[in-house]
């Protein structure tokens, strides 16, 4: 490790790997307890995003979720833009709840409830991890785009 500049080492078993990604995921999380393993794939990603000096966000509509890569330090106005540069051009703000924050309360109604939904301006430093839904106006005609 020291002869390679002491970065970061992530044991990875590609057999096991391969093995849990043919599984459902509750078949896997059963396999890796009955056998006292675990995935190291999300330790891979995240390390590899950090070394590279990316974080993700994500958006949701009733039908999709999407993530997305930005830089670390990247304010909300920038997010917006790598989804679309109208996003970026008449950003207006950022409407973000933390995904563990949805994860524990179980809805974004009760994320909101909790009084844990923000909505931020265009000094927003997007966080790892973020929901956020973006409101922007390019419109000559005026009112808010979602």
């Amino acid at each position: 490790v020291q002869e390679h500049g002491g970065e970061t080492i992530i044991p990875v078993s590609c057999a096991l790997e391969n093995k849990l990604a043919d599984m459902s995921p509750e078949e896997a999380a059963k396999y890796c307890e009955e056998n006292q393993v675990q995935s190291a794939l999300s330790k891979v990603i995240k390390t590899g995003f950090s070394a590279i000096n990316l974080i993700y966000f994500f958006t949701a509509g009733p039908d999709e979720v999407k993530c997305w890569q930005i830089r670390r330090l990247s304010k909300a106005p920038q997010a917006a833009g790598t989804i679309h540069s109208d996003f970026e051009r008449g950003f207006i703000c950022a409407e973000v709840m933390k995904f563990e924050d949805l994860k524990e309360l179980g809805s974004e109604a009760a994320v909101k409830a909790c009084g844990k939904y923000k909505q931020e301006g265009k000094g927003y430093v997007v966080q790892d991890g973020d929901i956020i839904f973006f409101k922007f106006n390019v419109s000559s005609s005026g009112g808010a785009k979602k």
